[in-house]
């Protein structure tokens, strides 16, 4: 027994070592940004945006520019300088610095999209989710969309500026007031799409609630077609606002924008084009920046791209 017993060695039972399972753990959000931040082309675009987005929100503060030009500047020698090293973007027919002017109208009209994109994502996917999923919604819904849908949204906005007035907030109305339909019905098409499938019918059977149901089996699954609509929108509003404004019906005129300075400035576009050219540089620079890294966060967001 004793060569026996030098041989074998009596191992205790351990319930948790098996109940353990080999297989490596999985994170849903770090694999998102695992896969996010796996590509360089997309670190860069991430760094273009992050810096567009600092300087707009911490330029204004430093310059105390708010829109107005400064008395104190406002002479004819500092009209009309081109850019230099004291002003890397110029000056512009006020003797403003246009450094200031630029990001100052980029903080409002970030402002003015993100505002917009909140309210279209937030009222779409939530009555969009419900709509899809509830079969007496979707009956009298489709009519009231078939009917908005119809007309064309940029005269909905026309209209409803002449009528409220030219301003920060009333823009953001007249954007975000029908465009969350379209939101909606595409969150709809998706929810019935997922709706039927076996553990929903297996939920309701043991009489769990619609909403419960919506919120915990299928609005998980719509995360990347979220993320897609949000990298569709915001930029697709920053360009709107610039449109807006070039046919004089955006913010008011005591709220710097970029689309403003663009319109104040197309005059110059010959004589002294930099005024009008950086703006839209910098317009273009931050709409494809947040397209690109919104699609490819969307993408990322995909659980069929995790390895």
């Amino acid at each position: 027994m004793s060569e026996m017993d030098n041989k074998f060695t009596f191992v205790k039972t351990d319930e948790h070592v098996s109940e353990h399972i080999a297989a490596p753990q999985y994170s849903y959000w770090k694999s998102v940004f695992k896969q996010f931040l796996s590509k360089k082309s997309t670190i860069i675009i991430l760094i273009v945006a992050s810096c567009v987005l600092l300087l707009s929100i911490i330029d204004p503060f430093i310059s105390g520019y708010n829109g107005m030009s400064h008395p104190e500047i406002n002479n004819e020698s500092m009209k009309f300088v081109g850019p230099c090293f004291n002003y890397l973007f110029g000056t512009n027919n006020y003797g403003d610095n246009m450094w200031n002017v630029v990001w100052v109208g980029a903080r409002n009209s970030l402002g003015i999209a993100g505002l917009t994109t909140l309210i279209t994502i937030t009222l779409g996917v939530v009555v969009g989710a419900i709509w899809g999923y509830s079969k007496n919604m979707d009956k009298w819904m489709l009519e009231v969309y078939n009917i908005i849908a119809n007309v064309p949204f940029t005269l909905i906005v026309f209209v409803l500026m002449y009528i409220l007035g030219r301003g920060f907030w009333q823009l953001i109305f007249a954007m975000s007031v029908t465009s969350w339909l379209g939101t909606a019905y595409f969150i709809r098409t998706q929810v019935m799409i997922i709706r039927d499938r076996e553990y929903n019918l297996a939920s309701q059977c043991l009489g769990t609630s619609k909403w419960t149901i919506v919120k915990n089996n299928i609005l998980p699954y719509l995360v990347s077609i979220i993320v897609t609509s949000i990298s569709r929108d915001l930029p697709s509003y920053i360009s709107l606002e610039v449109f807006l404004a070039w046919l004089g019906i955006g913010v008011g005129e005591s709220t710097p924008s970029l689309g403003k300075t663009i319109s104040a400035n197309r005059i110059y576009m010959t004589n002294t084009p930099y005024l009008f050219w950086i703006p839209v540089a910098v317009s273009a620079i931050i709409t494809v920046s947040l397209y690109v890294a919104g699609q490819t966060l969307a993408d990322a967001a995909d659980p069929r791209t995790h390895r």
